[in-house]
């Protein structure tokens, strides 16, 4: 575990993953623990991001005010 990582090493097993579409490469979301876990849908044995409520709350605000637009 990283220093000054504080969240827990949650269990994603069988978390319930969401996609808002079926392509593939989808960005996919599950709720574990009080936790947001986001992955690769197209490579769900990759690495999964975890983000904290308020972490969370943060990036989808700011995705939808275009801070993360590349055009």
């Amino acid at each position: 575990m990283f220093s000054g990582w504080d969240k827990p090493e949650l269990d994603l097993s069988n978390a319930d993953w969401q996609s808002s579409s079926q392509g593939t490469g989808d960005v996919q979301i599950a709720f574990v623990e009080g936790f947001i876990a986001m992955r690769n849908g197209g490579k769900p044995e990759s690495p999964s991001l975890i983000f904290s409520p308020a972490e969370w709350r943060a990036f989808v605000l700011n995705a939808r005010d275009g801070e993360f637009d590349l055009t």
